[in-house]
């Protein structure tokens, strides 16, 4: 997608206009957010308000740090890119254990029917190949609790890549300003809560591990900061700060460069360690070599709507859009609440089926998307739903003939993992759909000394064993289920939301989605209702609301099965209402509540 008017430039030389407005952005919503030299810290309780309604811009996050910095640059001239970004940097400072510059992910970036993706996804290093996650001494599989916490399962990250490219073609102020905001709830602080404690409690054993980690994220005597204590990161700061002065370029070469190279392929062990810490492959080359490509969406008719989505190296785009298109076929929103739930459960279920088997970076493999999302496979795959629930797992499909010729191998499923969300919309009716990650909660474990952050460890998203269209490759970027969408009709956008959760991600969105146009839900209503997570397999997960409903025991008089999960997902969206007005819709009551804020209430 090209919007002309966001790419106009003025020379970098000189004091431009754009500087000027950058830099009174960055004195003025440093003061708006309460954080000069004696500001006080992020205030404990509720995360903020879960919806909120009015006109211009808007935005919702999971942290309301995050969300008030995206409103306070729309306020201050920015567009939704801007604002996505500079909340994208503060969500780094508050959600390090799910997010920040040590991952990548996904951004949508639309107006109208116009829509772009960018991919800053993390790719494998250049020595990866199919057999690197196979143990040599045994010939199987690396135990996965052994990968997740190793410099081997680090991809090379694309955040800031990615930041400085959305910038550069749509946004309207400089990287170095939009990251002053985070940069200032660095140094100054903020109140540790019930959520950062339990995470941080949940990667204790593999925090105390690395001597950086420990000394960045623990007290000094090893343990779990208190609740309503200040958390100060002054090493993201100053790294923030280099970013900021230097360039994306500071972050893929010199010093800091070489500081997360040593980080996997050294990773900083504790003495008193008992973990298996795999060294890593990655090298200063493959940060220096590293890209963030602009990338087309994926786009079905649903009811009269047009959905986008990201395609691959996600699988979200293609598995929602292919869940929509099977249940097109049916009149979902009219009858029994019991049959229409049936009939997401077998789509949903048919759908994975497909995204196991076919989908991976289509820059190394034949993804069949244009037969994933025809009309025709999933007229043939809707034929398969019947009344009563389908044996668990299901093969999947053959969409080549409506796109080519090759052949499947199934896959496995990783439902683990943890991202954040956000979305953002602007007066002139730009929308930001952003989802980001470093994968599990905590990510690798290892934080870059003296940096501030902890890197990723996407490279467990690869299918382990090849041969496989997800399997490892250097320069690859593994599978993912990130699902940032954004929904129009006649041409002008009506809703953009997405959400953190591994695979799950996908059911969360498709669920939302349906609740919201299919059944007539709000969309307020439609983040709130329980959730399921069919992935082809039995048990279902499902939220404990849903299993205490009548909908569950007739599911389960069909043949269902489920099994109880706290929470599913944690949505973040944004609905385009009548008469100009705009709302943001966060969670109520998922990871401690979200936070929504609109620009002129």
């Amino acid at each position: 997608m090209e919007l002309p008017e966001q790419r106009a430039r003025v020379e970098r030389k000189g004091f431009s206009m754009r500087r000027i407005l950058s830099i009174a952005f960055a004195l003025s919503v440093m003061v708006s957010l309460g954080l000069g030299p004696a500001a006080p810290a992020k205030p404990g309780g509720p995360q903020g308000r879960p919806t909120a309604t009015g006109r211009g811009g808007a935005a919702a996050s999971v942290d309301p740090l995050a969300t008030r910095t995206a409103i306070r640059v729309l306020r201050h001239g920015g567009n939704a890119v801007d604002a996505a970004v500079a909340a994208a940097a503060v969500l780094g400072v508050v959600e390090p254990f799910s997010c920040g510059i040590g991952g990548g992910g996904f951004m949508l970036i639309g107006r109208g029917d116009r829509v772009a993706t960018n991919d800053h996804r993390e790719t494998a290093p250049a020595a990866y190949e199919p057999d690197t996650l196979i143990d040599p001494d045994t010939g199987e599989p690396i135990p996965f609790e052994e990968a997740v916490t190793s410099g081997l399962s680090v991809g090379v990250p694309g955040t800031v890549r990615g930041w400085d490219r959305v910038l550069e073609r749509f946004g309207s102020m400089s990287l170095g300003s939009l990251l002053r905001p985070a940069i200032a709830i660095a140094r100054q602080g903020f109140v540790v809560d019930d959520v950062f404690a339990s995470q941080t409690r949940d990667n204790l054993e593999r925090f105390r591990s690395f001597t950086s980690t420990r000394r960045l994220f623990l007290t000094n005597d090893g343990r779990v900061p208190r609740i309503g204590s200040v958390f100060r990161n002054r090493d993201l700061a100053h790294t923030y700060d280099l970013i900021a002065q230097q360039g994306a370029d500071a972050f893929y070469q010199g010093k800091l460069a070489r500081a997360i190279v040593r980080s996997v392929q050294a990773p900083p062990e504790t003495r008193s360690s008992d973990l298996d810490v795999r060294p890593g492959l990655m090298t200063a080359q493959d940060l220096a070599r590293y890209r963030a490509p602009f990338r087309a969406p994926t786009r079905v008719s649903y009811r009269g709507y047009d959905v986008f989505g990201m395609g691959p190296p996600s699988s979200g785009g293609s598995t929602v859009s292919e869940a929509l298109n099977i249940l097109e076929g049916f009149e979902l929103g009219a009858g029994s609440r019991t049959r229409a739930l049936h009939r997401y459960i077998e789509a949903s279920s048919l759908a994975f089926a497909d995204r196991n088997a076919y989908l991976g970076d289509s820059d190394f493999v034949d993804v069949p998307l244009e037969g994933l999302l025809s009309q025709e496979f999933a007229a043939e795959r809707r034929e398969l739903i019947g009344p009563e629930a389908s044996p668990k797992p299901l093969p999947p499909g053959d969409p080549f003939p409506y796109d080519g010729d090759s052949e499947a191998v199934s896959a496995s499923i990783n439902t683990g993992g943890s991202t954040t969300h956000l979305t953002v919309s602007d007066a002139a009716g730009m929308v930001v759909s952003y989802t980001f990650t470093i994968e599990q909660i905590g990510g690798s474990g290892i934080a870059v000394p003296e940096y501030g952050f902890l890197l990723n460890n996407e490279l467990t998203d690869f299918n382990f064993e090849p041969p496989h269209p997800n399997a490892p490759e250097g320069g690859k970027r593994p599978r993912s289920s990130m699902s940032p969408t954004i929904v129009t009709k006649d041409g002008k956008v009506v809703l953009a939301l997405g959400s953190p959760g591994g695979s799950t991600i996908i059911n969360t969105v498709l669920q939302v989605l349906l609740n919201r146009l299919d059944f007539g839900m709000t969309l307020p209503e439609a983040v709130a209702a329980p959730r399921l997570a069919p992935q082809n397999a039995y048990p279902i997960l499902a939220e404990p609301a849903f299993l205490s409903s009548e909908v569950s025991d007739a599911l389960e008089s069909l043949g269902h099965s489920f099994e109880e999960v706290e929470e599913l997902g944690t949505v973040a969206g944004i609905e385009f209402l009548s008469g100009g007005r705009v709302r943001a819709v966060a969670e109520p009551v998922r990871r401690g509540g979200g936070s929504a804020a609109v620009q002129h209430p």
